[in-house]
């Protein structure tokens, strides 16, 4: 039964990865140099129906298979987990503890929040400073791409604030509510059997 059990959860873990690295690879431009892939679905999905390490085991598969079409040294990739992560794990642990549908958006939107201030984090630590490395590009380049955009961004921390936070808020936003929706419908096909 163990060795059923284990089977199921490997089978279920290798299609949603599948998922997520197919939705990886369709990227909606949002604004800047910000797209939104709807990637992490399959892996809240997964974090849900089997547990949080599940979840995260998705997200890992999911960015190691990123990493072979990686257009940007593989620190989009680390970013990406990073941020997914921040999202997921809150997300899972707080619907573990008691499995409804209350806890469930409570989960989320602290997942949300959570991947907010990653992102924040991970943009001024990680992302800028690889663009501007690697592309041998000034901070005011950067922060010219969202200026175009959104005149008032001129510096750093309005790139932060402005437009990587909200960014995030709406990336939070639409995977929480396509969760909501869907879960309910895929819940039969996504659990382990236990039988």
């Amino acid at each position: 039964m163990k060795k059923n059990l284990s089977v199921q959860y490997m089978t279920r873990i290798a299609i949603l990865t599948a998922l997520a690295s197919i939705l990886f690879l369709i990227e909606i431009p949002v604004v800047a140099f910000y797209k939104l892939d709807l990637s992490n679905l399959p892996v809240l999905l997964g974090a849900f129906s089997m547990g949080p390490w599940a979840g995260l085991a998705i997200l890992f598969l999911k960015s190691l298979i990123g990493m072979l079409h990686s257009s940007s040294m593989y620190v989009g990739e680390l970013a990406d987990f990073i941020m997914g992560a921040a999202f997921i794990l809150p997300a899972a642990f707080i619907y573990q503890h008691k499995k409804t549908r209350k806890n469930a958006l409570i989960g989320m939107v602290v997942g949300t929040v959570t991947m907010i201030v990653a992102s924040v984090i991970v943009n001024w630590q990680i992302m800028i400073p690889f663009y501007m490395n690697a592309y041998g590009m000034p901070m005011e380049a950067v922060v010219g791409m969202a200026t175009k955009v959104i005149p008032f961004v001129d510096t750093e921390w309005k790139l932060l604030l402005c437009v990587t936070a909200p960014f995030n808020l709406l990336k939070g936003v639409v995977l929480s509510v396509l969760t909501f929706v869907l879960y309910k419908h895929l819940s039969p096909l996504l659990h382990v059997s236990k039988r």
